[in-house]
């Protein structure tokens, strides 16, 4: 597998681009890219992969994302139509520092470690980013402008704990992209360290290290939230009992699998599910 660095063509006469993505899947891997990027979930859940960090989405989720920061999202096998989302990718120079334009550059400096905005005030923001596609030339690039400064002035939170200014080393999409791949086929069995060591080329103790220092935890934490998040999904979106969805993840143990449950939750998944 190559490095996952996304090329972005914009050409000569563009800085912006903005699309609609509707297939059955969401199929770009872990990646990055030099430019910014916001995404509108439209339909689909699953896992989403933003720096160190985890979680479910669904839709009606609007991300923004700083340059170089790796991402990817990644739809559930049952679901029922197709993955859709409205994603817009524009150059860092598209919009200068100047003044007038701080709050939009104190957003994306925040954006390094990806944010997502309460989605009680993005409705407005939501229409126009689905019709941004629709346009092109200045009134793409003011539309843009505008969305950009609707957005300084709606509440969010940061994702990841890490922020990913700088450019990466190519070893870092290489890897990462592997081992995401792997968990996403076999999250559902045992796995012991060993298989990503040797997946990756590494010692056990250096992929230790590596993932460790790659997503601030080590390797099986990151296991047990990928696990628990899709573990969430099934409790929603199913009528399958507790214990089908915990042997579902990879759990061996139901006690273990409360336990681990309830520390991400705070609820255990029955309650949870009644909750919800």
């Amino acid at each position: 597998m190559k490095p996952i660095l996304e090329p972005i063509y914009v050409g000569d006469q563009r800085s912006i681009v903005s699309f609609h993505y509707k297939k059955r899947n969401f199929e770009t891997p872990w990646h990055f890219h030099p430019q910014h990027e916001l995404t509108y979930i439209e339909e689909s859940l699953g896992t989403k992969f933003i720096g160190d960090y985890v979680g479910p989405y669904r839709p009606g989720e609007l991300v923004l994302l700083r340059s170089n920061l790796p991402h990817c999202w990644k739809n559930s096998s049952n679901q029922k139509h197709d993955a859709q989302s409205f994603v817009v990718q524009w150059d860092l120079a598209t919009y200068p520092k100047v003044p007038e334009l701080a709050p939009i550059h104190d957003l994306l400096k925040a954006a390094a470690k990806g944010i997502i905005f309460d989605h009680n005030h993005t409705e407005p923001v939501i229409k126009m980013v689905k019709r941004l596609p629709e346009l092109d030339g200045h009134f793409r690039y003011l539309f843009l402008l505008k969305i950009l400064i609707t957005l300084t002035e709606c509440p969010y939170q940061t994702l990841s704990e890490a922020s990913f200014i700088n450019d990466l080393p190519s070893e870092y999409g290489n890897r990462m992209a592997k081992i995401h791949e792997f968990v996403e086929q076999n999250f559902h069995r045992k796995i012991y360290l060993n298989e990503l060591a040797d997946l990756v080329s590494m010692s056990e103790q250096s992929f230790s290290r590596f993932f460790t220092k790659m997503m601030g935890r080590p390797f099986f934490a990151f296991l047990n939230e990928y696990r628990i998040n899709i573990a969430t999904r099934m409790l929603l979106d199913s009528d399958a009992s507790v214990s089908q969805i915990g042997f579902a993840c990879g759990y061996e143990s139901l006690p273990f699998f409360h336990k681990k449950f309830s520390e991400l939750h705070g609820l255990s998944p029955m309650k949870y599910r009644q909750r919800h």
